[in-house]
């Protein structure tokens, strides 16, 4: 069977069993056995599969860092802390709409997996009192995380295809950097722009005291930036940087006199659909890896007339649909970019920001997932919005691509 036949039919069994509300991870899973079955039905691709998946760091790194990041949300939520955060910024800003955007986009520099989960409640804090859709707050957590995925120098995926394809990283991120402000325009266009504002939220009256706000602000943000640190300055990962901060802010929580309920914390950031979706997702792609499913997509495009960038971008969307993730789609594309042109920044940039775009319309997208699964959003009623924003964004890309030359 054609192997874009298999994608397609894959695909359209994920929409049915969604539609019939079977969680997604097992959905995406159903169709991630369908694959194996038409592909390449060895029994020891699916043993190899779970072994791979249950004894890889990152399933664990994931599964650890989203708990922690839970805890700390239900720390600093319990505390009143994400309450002062809103209050704070709106005083500042003067706008609840700067407010929505620029804590996903902060929080977006936090190079974690599945970090959407700690920006979800300020968006919903933020959101009160303006009448939004479950989808319209996820999708408003969900574009905005990602605008610095083109220049952030901790973004794994940019790393990771520098090193590939051997392009020095300043040269690959100032290429790409006029992205971000794109996808921050793209995002508030339609995202922000049509907001109605209540009369009683446009604006706060009275005198702002600015250095009492900032003093709650920068304690808001502070286990954020500490986790940021730790990370990027002492090479910490995910979960042990989130797990730190967790038990240090038990202490700050204590001295500064906030509430807290340690026996919350640490139960009420349990999750067993959440596990069990991430636990499947990563069965899935890993069956798409053991299979050679990924390798067998590109050489068909490269059997095809396509000009080469034509085929960068399909392979680079399709397989950032079919992982989720930057470091799917770049270990799969740079190497034949590294092969085929060496340092060539264009082609580079047009996998990354195909890929990105890929990854943005998919559930097995962890931020996706644990943003849906925060708001209680549907799926498809996201893509409504999701589909037409990615186009746009490679839309102009393209155009400013191939005018450059």
């Amino acid at each position: 069977m054609n192997i874009f036949v298999i994608l397609i039919s894959a695909l359209l069994i994920i929409i049915v069993l969604l539609r019939r509300r079977v969680p997604i991870g097992p959905a995406i899973l159903t169709a991630g056995f369908f694959i194996w079955a038409a592909a390449a039905p060895q029994p020891h691709y699916l043993w190899n599969a779970w072994i791979e998946t249950f004894s890889a760091y990152r399933t664990y790194d994931l599964i650890f860092a989203l708990y922690f990041v839970m805890c700390l949300e239900i720390e600093l939520r319990t505390g009143g802390i994400l309450d002062d955060l809103v209050r704070s910024l709106h005083r500042l800003l003067k706008s609840p709409r700067l407010t929505l955007a620029i804590m996903p986009a902060f929080l977006g520099l936090l190079p974690s997996l599945g970090g959407a989960r700690f920006s979800a409640p300020i968006v919903e804090i933020t959101a009160k009192g303006l009448n939004l859709t479950a989808e319209h707050k996820a999708n408003i957590n969900f574009w905005f995380r990602h605008i610095f995925e083109f220049s952030s120098p901790i973004i794994p995926g940019m790393l990771m295809a520098c090193s590939i394809a051997a392009i020095p990283f300043s040269s690959l991120l100032l290429h790409l950097a006029w992205v971000t402000p794109l996808f921050f325009l793209v995002g508030w266009l339609v995202l922000m722009r049509p907001l109605k504002l209540p009369p009683h939220i446009i604006t706060e009256t009275g005198k702002v005291n600015f250095a009492k706000e900032l003093k709650t602000l920068c304690f808001a943000i502070a286990p954020v930036s500490a986790n940021f640190i730790l990370i990027t300055a002492f090479n910490f990962t995910a979960a042990a940087a989130m797990a730190l901060v967790v038990f240090v802010m038990i202490f700050v929580l204590r001295f500064t006199n906030h509430t807290l309920n340690i026996k919350e914390v640490f139960a009420g950031a349990c999750d067993r659909k959440m596990l069990l979706n991430i636990v499947c997702i990563f069965y899935f792609i890993q069956i798409l890896t053991d299979t050679g499913i990924l390798h067998l997509i590109v050489s068909e495009f490269q059997k095809s007339p396509l000009p080469v960038p034509a085929i960068v971008a399909a392979v680079s969307f399709i397989i950032g649909i079919l992982t989720g993730m930057s470091q799917g789609h770049v270990a799969i594309v740079m190497p034949i970019i590294a092969a085929m042109a060496p340092g060539d920044l264009t082609l580079a940039g047009i996998a990354m920001v195909f890929g990105v775009a890929g990854q943005m319309l998919t559930p097995t997208h962890m931020c996706l997932l644990v943003t849906l699964d925060y708001f209680k959003a549907d799926y498809f009623k996201c893509l409504k919005t999701l589909v037409p924003m990615s186009a746009l964004l490679l839309a102009v890309f393209s155009a400013v691509t191939y005018i450059a030359g």
